[in-house]
């Protein structure tokens, strides 16, 4: 099954020339299905960007999935126009009355600050506790992670000497989990980030394991049963050319930092990169979305009952 998005939405056109299956609103109605509502609060800068990447992954499992497009309420983002946002996006006071299988947090170009001065700290810690009881399973990427690690469980962010950047070897910790299902023992993931969490700060009474994690860059991917909650620190997620473009826009502005490890062929900013993270990627998706489609109540305004 396809992914339902707007026609007029940017990804639509983007992920009809790769091949993804996408649906409209009267194919979606002649399915006798429910689909699984995802939502995205996309708080990335680009947003166009960050809606694709996302809504290819989740368009690629066989399972009908609907996508709504949320943002902070009181947050003006200064790359994305106006209009992009009334088109697509609800904010979450807009969507907080509803129930989701899934629901996807992105990361935020605010890492090197406090948490608590954050302008939009409030809310977000708001939609956390909101996602405990409207939300089957949550999915925190990078920023996103760490933020609802430090909500959650109080596990401080560590800032880096310097930034983590590149595509990294990671390592499969229980290939038994449903979330790694078929993936290999190690593989290649993008990392950008300039803080981390520690395993030696995750407490042993908190209900989280580690499923990947990096002898070069740490922690990668914490699961917690309580609430169906994923914890991604790195950008799985990313095109091929994301790190060529933060690195092209740090260089530019006289950002210090090093060339992508492992990224460029032969260390060559020159060659264009290769992706060796997409097959894992959607493999980690699938599984997710699989979890969530075996996991949900039938009926969404079941979701929550019992927590």
């Amino acid at each position: 099954m396809p992914i339902k998005i707007p026609d007029q939405l940017p990804a639509h056109d983007v992920l009809v020339r790769e091949g993804v299956s996408v649906m409209d609103e009267r194919t979606a109605l002649r399915q006798d299905v429910r689909p699984l509502q995802i939502g995205l609060l996309n708080l990335m800068p680009n947003k166009i960007r960050t809606e694709t990447q996302f809504a290819r992954l989740l368009g690629a499992t066989p399972l009908q999935v609907e996508l709504t497009l949320v943002r902070i309420g009181n947050h003006k983002p200064k790359n994305t126009s106006e209009e992009h946002l009334i088109a697509f996006y609800q904010t979450w006071e807009e969507v907080r009355a509803r129930k989701f299988d899934g629901f996807i947090i992105t990361g935020a170009p605010v890492e090197l600050l406090p948490y608590e001065e954050v302008t939009y700290w409030e809310e977000l810690e708001q939609i956390f506790d909101w996602t405990a009881t409207n939300v089957h399973s949550s999915n925190f990427i990078c920023w996103g992670a760490m933020a609802a690690a430090w909500h959650f469980h109080r596990i401080p962010k560590h800032t880096l000497e310097k930034k983590a950047f590149g595509v990294y070897r990671h390592r499969n910790n229980n290939p038994a989990s449903p979330y790694l299902a078929g993936f290999s023992d190690d593989f290649a993931i993008p990392v950008s980030r300039w803080t981390e969490v520690r395993a030696a700060d995750v407490p042993a009474d908190s209900g989280l394991e580690v499923l990947m994690e990096s002898d070069d860059v740490g922690l990668c991917l914490l699961t917690e049963q309580v609430g169906n909650r994923l914890y991604m620190f790195n950008h799985i997620e990313y095109d091929s050319t994301s790190l060529k473009e933060e690195y092209d826009r740090d260089v530019s502005t006289g950002v210090p930092v090093d060339m992508p490890h492992e990224y460029f062929p032969k260390d060559d900013p020159a060659r264009p990169p290769l992706n060796r993270w997409r097959s894992h990627a959607h493999l980690l998706f699938g599984n997710w979305i699989n979890q969530v489609y075996q996991t949900t109540p039938y009926e969404l305004d079941m979701i929550g009952e019992g927590r």
